[in-house]
């Protein structure tokens, strides 16, 4: 192995290196239009993101001395269901869901004489469907009107602190997480009860809510409870759904750190080919790092088409297949199945497979560049480098 070799492999690397730069740009482009694209056909078929709002209320006295004087929830006992039913458009998995919505809460007449109280309900989003919807008030049911852009309202007559007890159920479904809402800004909340049950077992909380006080493992999945006796607060309750992996990300990411396994697999070829005296040619540098390029390529298309898990394996299958035979063929089957085939499983397969688990990317790839460093320490500890630099007559010099 001389010098001006060396300077040709760190060229081919560079090059290399260049190419996955603009696939992954190109991927992360496809993905982003794709994205923008769909969001509205999306919207339309599964509908949106849902804000459960409280009910408000008002009253109005007999008199009229009193006139829509607004009136704090009493309680509220809520259950709610979310059943997760991913959905594939295009390039992308939508973590579509089902919410079933069942909310008792009561509103006290605060007046020592009769009133006339208004309940407003306002619908979690306006362009999506709601089945089994009901609305009653102390066992009454009422009718939506035909205008339901602001929700729906009705009246009650009470008598000096004669309770209303309103009941709200409906079945929905939306996207990526579900929300109640307390009301607008800082809200006084008294005997607050929720519990969401999930047949999902992967969730967080979305940012600016508050957690749930108690969290309960099921069969399928979660039972999450929220109990406040009072609480003042200016954040909400919601349930971020559990996200797929997204084919164009994971591959873009995969392309944006490839060069990085590429630079350890030459490494290790450069120097045990130098040590063992199997030194291989600038070109033929050169065709194993489009080989490399090649699971990259094919895994961003192929992922769009089939499930990722297995674009995954074809494109190290294909990947592998293409190093080790040609290896083989330039150098000898057992450097090429030994030696190679294990760099490359490890550096490409094993690094590339560590983008499936987020937050363990980086430590996989530490450990595994530990490893590799300290192996070459210990094979090459005794290796006379300037002799081996120096050589002229090695084994195999293609």
């Amino acid at each position: 192995m001389t010098v001006p070799r060396l300077i040709a492999i760190v060229f081919i690397l560079a090059c290399v290196s260049l190419a996955w730069l603009v696939l992954a740009g190109v991927t992360v482009v496809r993905t982003q239009d794709v994205g923008r694209q769909l969001a509205p056909q999306v919207g339309e078929l599964w509908g949106p993101p849902l804000t459960q709002v409280a009910p408000t209320a008002s009253v109005t006295s007999a008199d009229r001395a009193v006139r829509a004087q607004s009136v704090q929830i009493e309680s509220s006992d809520i259950t709610v269901n979310l059943h997760l039913d991913y959905r594939q458009k295009g390039l992308l998995w939508y973590s579509t869901y089902t919410v079933d919505f069942d909310g008792k809460y009561k509103f006290v007449n605060p007046l020592e004489q009769p009133v006339t109280m208004t309940v407003q309900y306002t619908f979690p989003a306006p362009n999506t469907l709601y089945d089994n919807f009901k609305f009653e008030i102390n066992g009454t049911r009422v009718l939506p009107d035909s205008d339901l852009t602001r929700g729906v309202s009705t009246t009650v007559t009470l008598n000096a602190r004669e309770t209303a007890n309103v009941n709200i159920t409906y079945r929905s479904r939306g996207v990526d997480r579900w929300l109640y809402k307390f009301g607008s800004g800082i809200t006084n909340v008294k005997n607050f009860n929720l519990v969401v049950t999930t047949d999902f077992r992967e969730f967080d909380f979305p940012q600016q809510t508050v957690s749930s006080s108690l969290k309960e493992q099921t069969a399928n999945g979660w039972k999450l409870t929220w109990k406040f006796d009072s609480l003042v607060a200016g954040f909400n309750i919601g349930v971020e759904m559990p996200k797929k992996l997204q084919p164009g990300t994971l591959a873009s990411q995969m392309s944006f750190f490839a060069p990085v396994s590429l630079l350890f697999f030459f490494t290790v070829l450069v120097i045990i080919g130098a040590v063992r005296g199997t030194n291989l040619h600038p070109m033929h540098y050169f065709f194993l790092g489009a080989a490399f390029f090649a699971f990259h390529l094919l895994f961003a298309y192929l992922a769009d088409h089939i499930a990722i898990e297995i674009a995954f394996v074809v494109s190290a299958l294909v990947s592998l297949l293409l190093v080790v035979t040609y290896v083989g063929r330039v150098a000898n089957w057992k450097f090429a199945l030994r030696e190679v085939g294990i760099s490359q499983f490890l550096f490409l397969v094993l690094f590339s497979y560590a983008f499936f688990y987020e937050g363990y990317t980086g430590l996989v790839i530490t450990i595994g560049a530990i490893i590799t460093l300290a192996v070459m320490m210990q094979v090459t500890a005794k290796v006379n480098w300037e002799e081996v630099f120096k050589s002229k007559n090695v084994k195999r010099d293609a």
